[in-house]
């Protein structure tokens, strides 16, 4: 018999963050997350998205033992502001028994019809900048810290207990060109001349922080369009700030400003910290920060996290003053593998930002909804 209780004390969460941690523990592709920061995602005092979301935490119990999780979400935001009648899940884990599956999804679905919600829709966390999709292709790939791993019987409960495809996120890997193309140099310089634009470079933290505000400024501008984008808010900003502010590289941002200072496009890359999270295996302490940190000082591998630019300026160049720094950072720290972010799929605008580095799809998730029928 399949038991799911609802959670809330310091010590079942723990529990929650830590079953994906056994379900994948000898798997090669899969990236631990940090345990505490993870549980601190669920913590209200230090989470301020709870200003305006909730989140209901399960543990599936199967002969004593915890068989799967799951978190059901409301974003207020997307429910009032933008009129999306939906109920979130993500955090979703579980062994392969479907009907595991199915009493999570049940619980979480019961609270949708408790708010009178009108489908459930996911794997998504409370908002855009946190993992969201179903890997649907890809499996032997090695993840990242931004994403959710799992195996390929998750799709297959998903469709079976009738949940269809909503969106699906792609992502894409390349070598990245070294040198770089005299002929890229040269559009370069012409479309920084043509628009009275100027690269800017960073050379510590605090050189960036005047600049993050805007960024995510121009995140908000650049994918608002989308169907699946909640405008990101400050507190979100700001904790940001905080989480992944020390993993970055200043080297790695590549901002272009015009000739008022204005920000107009920015691209964050870093260096992958995949295998030193695996190393790390949910820990920072004793020695986890110590892998942390000689990824970022030396890697070989790179992957685009965020990437803004202007609407008023997409599809005039811009990008190609981004690329050739971010080219010339990736040649100057010995980088030779690049990944993006996962994308949706009919975001073409940011797809043919690869197309010059003959990009290989090699990643797929889905985003899964179905009605919550009355």
């Amino acid at each position: 018999m399949i038991e799911v209780k609802q959670i809330s004390s310091k010590k079942d969460i723990k529990k929650f963050v830590q079953f994906q941690l056994e379900l994948y523990k000898n798997n090669p592709y899969y990236i631990p997350p940090i345990v505490k920061d993870e549980m601190a995602n669920f913590d209200p005092e230090k989470n301020q998205v709870f200003k305006n979301a909730d989140c209901w935490l399960f543990l599936a119990y199967k002969n004593g033992q915890i068989v799967g999780r799951i978190a059901g979400i409301i974003n207020y935001i997307e429910i009032n502001d933008q009129k999306k009648p939906k109920m979130r899940y993500g955090w979703l884990d579980m062994i392969d028994d479907i009907e595991v599956t199915k009493a999570l999804i049940n619980a979480v679905e019961k609270i949708g019809h408790k708010k009178n919600l009108e489908f459930i829709e996911g794997p998504v966390g409370f908002s855009n900048m946190d993992k969201a999709g179903m890997l649907v292709e890809g499996f032997e790939e090695l993840g990242t810290m931004i994403t959710w791993y799992n195996h390929p019987y998750y799709m297959e409960h998903m469709e079976a207990l009738g949940f269809k495809k909503s969106a699906d996120w792609i992502e894409f890997k390349f070598t990245p060109p070294n040198p770089v193309p005299e002929k890229f140099n040269k559009f370069a310089d012409i479309i920084m001349q043509r628009y009275g634009l100027k690269p800017l470079e960073f050379k510590s933290t605090k050189d960036i922080l005047p600049y993050v505000d805007e960024m995510f400024e121009l995140l908000n501008k650049t994918y608002s369009s989308l169907v699946t984008y909640v405008p990101i808010q400050q507190y979100q900003i700001d904790l940001y700030k905080e989480k992944y502010l020390p993993f970055i590289n200043p080297d790695f941002i590549k901002c272009v400003v015009d000739s008022n200072g204005k920000l107009v496009a920015f691209a964050i890359t870093m260096p992958s910290f995949s295998k030193a999270l695996q190393k790390a295996k949910g820990k920072l302490l004793p020695f986890g920060f110590i892998h942390l940190l000689r990824a970022k000082r030396k890697n070989n591998r790179a992957a685009f996290y965020l990437i803004g630019i202007d609407p008023e300026y997409q599809g005039k160049g811009v990008t190609a003053l981004i690329f050739r720094n971010v080219a010339k950072t990736f040649m100057d720290n010995g980088i030779t593998f690049c990944e993006t972010n996962p994308e949706l799929e009919d975001n073409i605008a940011v797809q043919s930002l690869w197309k010059n580095y003959d990009p290989v799809l090699h990643k797929r998730r889905r985003l899964y909804r179905k009605d919550l029928v009355r």
